[in-house]
Parts: C-alpha cells; sequence; structure tokens
C-alpha cells in the first residue's frame, strides 16, 4: 500500500478536527461543560484521547473554537438561505437575527461560551473565530461601511452584548426588544431578516429609506 498523500493526510486531519469540535457542541449542550469531560469528547468524536490535545490546549480553548464553528456555519447558512441577497441591509439583519437566534436555541452552550471569553483566558485567536471574523467583516462591508476596521469591532461588541443580555441569569432582556435597538441603529427595517412573531415592541418602528 502506498504512503498516503500530503492532501489526503491533511483532509483527514480536518475531518477529525471537525468531529472533536461538533462533538464538544452536542456534550455541552447536553451536559453543560463542568460535566463534560475531554475524554467524552473523543469518544462521541471517535477519536484517540490523545488526539484532543493535539489540536487544543485545553478545554475552554476547545469549547470557544467549537463554538465560534457553529456561529460561523449558522451565519453563513442564514446569509446564503433563500432567496439569496446581495443588499447589504438585509445580510445585517439576517446576520443579527442568526446570532441571536443562537441565544434563543443554545442558551446553555451560548452562556457558558460568554462566561469563558469573560475569563482569565479570554478571547481565543482560532481558525474558527477568523472565519467567522471574515464573515462578520464582509458582512459590515456590503452593509456599506466606509471604516470597517472600526465598524467590525462595534458590530461584534453589540452582538456579544445581546447575547448576554438574552441570556443573564434572573433579569433576561426580551430578545424582540434587543434586535429592535440593533435594527434602529443600523437604520433597519423591522421586516427584514426574520423577524419575531407579534410585531416590534411596542407596536411601531420607523421605516428608513
Amino acid at each position: 500500500m502506498s504512503p498516503r498523500s500530503a492532501s489526503v493526510n491533511e483532509e483527514l486531519r480536518r475531518r477529525s478536527r471537525e468531529r472533536l469540535l461538533q462533538s464538544t457542541v452536542e456534550l455541552v449542550a447536553e451536559h453543560g461543560y463542568e460535566a463534560t469531560t475531554l475524554g467524552d469528547i473523543a469518544d462521541r468524536a471517535g477519536a484517540a484521547r490523545g488526539l484532543v490535545s493535539y489540536y487544543f490546549p485545553g478545554k475552554r480553548q476547545l469549547l470557544q473554537s467549537a463554538v465560534h464553528r457553529l456561529m460561523h456555519l449558522t451565519l453563513h447558512a442564514a446569509l446564503e438561505r433563500e432567496p439569496r441577497s446581495g443588499d447589504g441591509r438585509e445580510r445585517l439583519a439576517r446576520a443579527i437575527d442568526a446570532i441571536l437566534g443562537l441565544a434563543r436555541d443554545e442558551p446553555l452552550l451560548m452562556r457558558t461560551h460568554m462566561a469563558g471569553i469573560l475569563t482569565a483566558d479570554g478571547f481565543v485567536q482560532c481558525p474558527e473565530q477568523r472565519r467567522l471574523a471574515e464573515l462578520l467583516r464582509d458582512t459590515v462591508a456590503r452593509y456599506g461601511s466606509a471604516d470597517v476596521d472600526a465598524d467590525y469591532p462595534l458590530l461584534r461588541a453589540l452582538l456579544m452584548g445581546a447575547v448576554v443580555a438574552v441570556l443573564l441569569p434572573g433579569a433576561p432582556m426580551p430578545a424582540a426588544r434587543l434586535r429592535a435597538e440593533l435594527f434602529q441603529r443600523y437604520g433597519l427595517d423591522w421586516e427584514l431578516g426574520v423577524p419575531p412573531d407579534g410585531g416590534p415592541p411596542g407596536g411601531t418602528f420607523p421605516s428608513h429609506p
């Protein structure tokens, strides 16, 4: 049997990493962060336990990469769903709805992720985070930003703040209210993206040209 080519080995490594990331998302969502071990993740992924440490320095970094991957996949699906749109305002609306939707659909996972970012380990730079950043930067550029380098970090901070507000234990903010605030900030019509049932908070929402 001839040895595998470099491209085949690279693809196998990519698939192993993807399985670990997907297994992390599934297990933390099912059982919580503390109850999920690196061994559990490796077993779910069908990988050798040493492979987890090969790719990731620890469980916190693994979780951040896994959630960044989920956010990227969710955002990409929202931006590319039919009918596809090249309109920058529609794409920004879809991006906001996609991230708020994750807070609604995966509260335990997203709460754990945000808590991890606020620890001493801070924000993890990884391939998954970079892909997410590129997609958000492109969204800001298509929206018409004259200074993407300044406007992208602001959008990221506003989205992170909205997710925290939705998930704040004991005092959560309604997602529809946060959506309305973000849409008004960016001059987006309520009907763009995937508007929630019931209409805008307060019953009125200004239109923008």
